[in-house]
């Protein structure tokens, strides 16, 4: 058996062989020696591998003219703008899809575990065949199953028009509003009367409406957080909880409404003028497909992730619920879903990382991600191969961080607290 270390003896080499203490450190420095060797070998190989071809290792090309058109920008841009320029609008694509991604596939997964437990045995059973048939399949034959059925099944624009002999033509589904075509898919717009137009924020041009909308938000959020500190204390003082969730809805309603009047903010819905919808906003195909498929396949692995949380919560806990008078509803609202997130959040975790990381499949229906852009487009006009794909994985690892961080930081506030 190994000797303790030994404390307060003076050092001797032996005791990098025979001492638990100096042996671990020992392996830890070779080791680190190793891996710092092996990273040196392989950048000074890429080096001169470039070397032999003539490339140089830098970033410069991020400020040539990209000379490429973008169909989809959230920025303005145009085939001037700089390949740096390019990379933000795809970055920011990459940023929308994931976001809406796992915003709707959390609420379909929430509501298809939560139904895959039902005691209504078609429901039940419905709810398992979209989890199998889903998590079975890979997502990229997904999306281009979704993708055929827009393009072969979905009308085309002008089918929305009543025939000349009176029979009517496709019909727009969610009460008129949004209009599913072979080429887009048009969806109501926000418009706004009167906008103030931009004003600078920290150096940044930013439309005065966010910064309005975005100060609201925050005091309403601040004053709804003092609000249930309040109420927590009176409880704590009076056994009595104030009720309270009238006033937190008035914070964030009252604001909203009091900014959309004041700017004028109304729905315009889509109008067919010719032979293409106008007056809302006309969707390209490729990022409604690549969200349907985002969120129904990583939707199906939640529900699956909810399904093992709820069953965690101990039987019992419902039991006295219902002794307590409450309905299956507000059990599963108040008792069974708070318990069942400290065991949901992690695995969920890995599924939003899992959601961002396949946006970048995005490339098979012709959507502008950072793939398409700083890995396709830009990699292929410069030859910048190596300091494209860098750039790539630092920002997908960037994201992943971030997003992971965040949602740690919520788990760390649900989950139980040891005393």
């Amino acid at each position: 058996m190994a000797p303790a270390s030994g404390a307060g003896q003076p050092f001797r080499l032996s005791m990098l062989i025979h001492d638990r203490h100096y042996r671990a450190l020992l392996i830890q420095a070779l080791v680190f020696i190793l891996v710092m060797s092996l990273a040196a070998w392989l950048v000074n190989n890429t080096v001169q591998n470039l070397a032999r071809m003539g490339k140089t290792f830098d970033f410069g090309f991020l400020f040539n003219r990209s000379g490429y058109d973008i169909p989809f920008s959230l920025i303005p841009y145009d085939s001037n703008s700089t390949h740096l320029r390019a990379a933000m609008v795809g970055l920011l694509n990459t940023l929308l899809v994931s976001a809406l991604g796992c915003l709707f596939a959390t609420i379909l997964g929430v509501l298809a575990g939560v139904l895959r437990l039902s005691r209504n045995w078609l429901v039940a059973k419905l709810m398992t065949v979209y989890v199998e048939v889903f998590r079975n399949v890979p997502l990229l034959l997904w999306i281009l199953v979704i993708l055929a059925l827009f393009t072969e099944v979905m009308p085309a624009p002008r089918d929305y028009r009543p025939a000349a002999d009176g029979a009517a033509g496709a019909q727009m589904i969610l009460f008129g509003t949004i209009a599913p075509t072979n080429r887009y898919t048009a969806i109501p717009a926000v418009v706004a009367e009167r906008d103030p137009g931009p004003v600078s924020v920290l150096g940044l041009q930013v439309d005065a409406m966010v910064v309005a909308f975005a100060v609201a938000l925050l005091a309403a959020w601040l004053i709804h957080r003092w609000l249930r500190a309040w109420a927590q204390y009176r409880q704590d003082t009076t056994g009595r909880r104030p009720v309270t969730w009238w006033i937190s809805l008035l914070l964030f309603l009252l604001p909203i409404l009091g900014l959309s009047r004041l700017f004028g903010i109304h729905l315009v819905t889509p109008e067919l003028r010719g032979f293409n919808f106008a007056g809302g906003l006309n969707l390209d195909n490729g990022f409604v497909v690549l969200l349907l498929a985002l969120s129904l396949y990583t939707g199906a692995f939640i529900a699956e992730i909810v399904r093992a949380g709820i069953l965690s919560v101990s039987r019992g806990q419902t039991e006295a619920a219902a002794a307590l008078g409450l309905r299956p509803r507000p059990i599963m609202a108040l008792v069974v879903l708070p318990q069942a997130l400290r065991v949901i959040i992690p695995p969920l975790i890995s599924q939003f990382l899992n959601l961002t990381k396949n946006s970048s499949l995005a490339i098979a229906v012709g959507y502008p991600d950072l793939r398409a852009t700083l890995g396709g487009t830009t990699l292929n006009q410069t030859g910048r191969e190596m300091e494209s794909m860098i750039l790539m994985m630092g920002i997908y690892l960037a994201i992943s961080l971030i997003v992971s961080a965040a949602m740690n930081l919520y788990n760390s506030r649900v989950r139980l607290k040891e005393r």
